[in-house]
């Protein structure tokens, strides 16, 4: 079971993110950047935040630790920013942290692509195609280095099925189009063999431990569903469902990467008349 830890002190926003995450210490000392329930993306986000993280884990893949970390009434009501205090309101309870890695640097595929070994390169693609991860471009790797690795951050964006439920079994092997512009898809090696490894690393039984793990109050309330237990039902099936059969989402990443990534345009910041 993941972790449940107690927030104790609100640290610093960290302002790069549009979800306004910030580095928390909790009540045994440990730094934790913490993604909060009443930011603007709601807990689906979390949802995604804490499935990506635990199948991760499960396949021995490199993020940063995780835990489930609960805000009293009250917490941080010193920080003076009316923003970051209408989101610590809107959060008390049960909030998404990931172990701060204090010093780690950004990713930068264009600065030395050979920091990733191809074999792991393959198992992140393969992992995004698996999770319908959308955002790990070269605009936004979610990737840190730090002690000599790679580490795997900010996943609100997965599991894009749970913002449309209706019809979501006849999406379940839907591809994801997006993998083609992956920051690691020209550095990855061999996508089958990485299939073929990961695939038998995650039972039935670690996907249905992890889906268990997501508290209630991220799950509440989705008129998709009469009850918690058919909504946690449903993320199940969808995992394990698309791990078997032909799995057209990793044939749709393999011919991706066999036309080579997409060289994203560069972003205007302002109107050219």
């Amino acid at each position: 079971m993941m972790p449940r830890l107690r927030a104790a002190r609100y640290v610093v926003p960290l302002r790069e993110g549009g979800s306004l995450p910030a580095v928390v210490e909790v009540d045994h000392g440990e730094m934790l950047v913490v993604k909060f329930r009443g930011a603007g993306q709601g807990p689906k986000a979390l949802v995604a935040e804490l499935i990506f993280a635990g199948l991760a884990q499960a396949l021995g893949l490199p993020v940063p630790d995780p835990a489930v970390v609960w805000l009293d009434d009250g917490f941080g009501r010193a920080e003076p920013d009316p923003e970051i205090q209408d989101i610590l309101r809107g959060s008390v309870g049960e909030n998404f942290g990931l172990a701060y890695l204090a010093g780690a640097l950004g990713f930068d595929a264009a600065a030395d692509p050979t920091l990733v070994d191809p074999a792991l390169a393959a198992e992140i693609v393969w992992l995004d195609a698996y999770l319908t991860n959308v955002d790990r471009t070269p605009r936004n790797p979610n990737l840190l280095l730090w002690q000599g690795r790679v580490w795997l951050i900010d996943h609100g964006a997965a599991l894009y099925v749970h913002h449309r439920w209706d019809g979501w079994r006849e999406r379940i092997q839907a591809p994801l189009p997006q993998i083609r512009e992956h920051v690691l898809l020209e550095r990855a090696g061999d996508l089958r063999a990485a299939d073929a490894r990961l695939r038998q690393r995650l039972s039935t039984a670690e996907i249905r431990a992890v889906v268990e793990d997501v508290p209630d109050a991220w799950l509440a309330g989705d008129p998709a569903f009469p009850d918690l237990a058919t909504h946690r039902a449903a993320y199940v099936t969808y995992l394990e469902e698309r791990l078997g059969g032909p799995r057209p989402w990793l044939e749709h990443a393999i011919e991706a990467q066999r036309r080579g990534p997409v060289r994203l345009a560069p972003r205007l910041t302002h109107r050219v008349v």
